[in-house]
């Protein structure tokens, strides 16, 4: 453990937050959020509605600016560090009537915002577009209309989005919220494989597939509770759930929770 804080500090945090405070029109959502995020880390954050999870996305990638705090993306201002992250949102606006294939939605990764930009893809483009495909295992629907695609298959396209741009860290806001459990455990598998070159920041509600396939785990409630650790403590359920740590510590795949005070019944 002591070599791995070592060599964490080593290295360079891809997000940065200190003492953060943010909400809307005075209205406080996050409370002095400290949080430190390094390559190749992959983190779950759990929390229940309301708690701060997506204004801490958004607070990330530059949209609301915190009211006390600071935020760094490899060390600069969301807004100069945001193209470093790769971002795939829950809902995903969608006209079913549109026909547009996969390739072309990748292939939106690379436009840039400016209207008057020459539109056209380089080399460069395509060879990314085709790069997030095969990592994704998509590149053999490229031309498929994404219509046409399964609930699954939609969000691999999305995630490929998300990598044309090779990212330092992928984040994603509740990826399997519309999927089926053999659908999700397929993507969460994905996202393990792509762990292995970029850094990972998921937010959940689904506290079983976390426990399994994240490294390192944290509660969202207003506050952040985390430790580095892959262990949801009964902090984190106070804090976030407020509720016994009984009432979710049985049926997880994993020791994820501390052992229970005079109570030898847990396994």
């Amino acid at each position: 453990m002591r070599e791995l804080i070592a060599a964490k500090a080593a290295e360079q945090p891809v997000i940065e937050l200190k003492a953060v405070w943010a909400g809307y029109d005075r209205d406080s959502v996050l409370e002095d959020v400290n949080f430190v995020m390094y390559p190749r880390d992959y983190v779950g954050l759990i929390g229940p509605n309301g708690g701060g999870k997506t204004t801490l996305i958004k607070v990330i990638l530059g949209l609301v600016r915190p009211e006390r705090g600071q935020v760094l993306i490899m060390g600069n201002k969301p807004e100069l560090g945001r193209h470093l992250i790769g971002y795939v949102p829950q809902i995903q606006a969608e006209d079913r009537s549109f026909p547009i294939n996969v390739w072309d939605v990748v292939s939106m990764g690379r436009l840039k915002p400016d209207l008057f930009a020459n539109l056209r893809l380089s080399d460069t483009d395509r060879a990314s577009i085709e790069t997030a495909l095969r990592q994704t295992d998509m590149l053999d629907l490229a031309r498929r209309s994404i219509n046409e695609l399964s609930g699954g298959q939609r969000q691999r396209v999305y995630i490929a989005r998300a990598l044309v741009t090779q990212p330092q860290v992928l984040l994603l806001d509740e990826p399997t919220a519309s999927v089926d459990s053999q659908t999700s455990g397929r993507l969460y598998e994905l996202l393990a494989k792509l762990n292995e070159q970029i850094a990972i920041l998921l937010i959940s509600h689904d506290l079983t597939a976390i426990s399994t396939y994240v490294k390192t785990i944290g509660c969202v409630n207003r506050r952040l509770v985390y430790h580095r650790e892959k262990t949801v403590t009964p902090e984190m359920l106070v804090s976030g759930y407020e509720c016994p740590v009984d009432l979710i510590a049985h049926g997880l795949p994993h020791r994820v929770f501390s052992d229970h005070e005079g109570d030898e019944t847990h396994d």
